[in-house]
């Protein structure tokens, strides 16, 4: 065999060898990212899930008065929902927006749990003082996963609300005469003669 043959033969090999390994290791990193996104949707889905399951014993708890053992039934409404160890999930395998966003929310909801262990019933001025920064965080936290997985946030104007934290929905804000005013996109006013804030649409 000729020496060009030979070196030409080689290179083909070389070449052909180079291609497979690249292909490979596309492909590998294809699954992987592939991989992470499945991850990812799991714990963001079991995140919201466990959450809404301790929201939903938390307004149990205050809607019943739970008498001497709320502090216990209020941590347990965390505990037994796994909502700890979700988060460390979503601590793991989330992004850092959705990790940042899922961690506002928590603290809103151990807010709520502090609340309700503390004897405030449903219709208390307390509860709703927190319970409406709560829903904000969950719509917050539920606008940024939308927006990662599919690249479109979700908006309160897509349900015809003008606000996440759903107080303009509430009959107990809405006995205390509380309410929104329209301003400009992402301003908050103070309603006069009110005690809380509403952020325009």
């Amino acid at each position: 065999m000729e020496w060009g043959t030979l070196v030409a033969t080689l290179g083909g090999g070389l070449i052909a060898i180079a291609g497979t390994v690249l292909a490979d290791r596309l492909r590998t990193r294809q699954e992987h990212r592939r991989g992470l996104q499945e991850r990812r949707r799991e714990v963001y889905t079991d995140f919201i899930a466990a959450t809404g399951a301790a929201h939903t014993e938390l307004r149990r708890l205050a809607q019943s008065g739970g008498g001497d053992g709320l502090e216990g039934a209020s941590r347990s409404a965390l505990t037994d929902a796994r909502v700890y160890e979700v988060r460390e999930r979503l601590f793991l395998d989330g992004s850092a927006g959705i990790a940042a966003a899922g961690q506002t929310m928590f603290e809103h909801l151990r807010a709520l749990r502090r609340t309700v262990a503390g004897g405030a019933g449903i219709s208390d001025r307390a509860f709703h003082d927190v319970y409406h920064p709560y829903l904000d965080a969950v719509w917050a936290y539920r606008e940024a996963v939308r927006d990662e997985l599919e690249g479109r946030a979700l908006a309160p104007a897509d349900f015809g609300w003008s606000a996440w934290d759903g107080r303009e929905r509430c009959p107990h804000c809405a006995d205390r005469g509380t309410g929104t005013v329209a301003t400009a996109p992402g301003q908050r006013r103070l309603l006069p003669g009110r005690g809380h804030r509403e952020d325009a649409p």
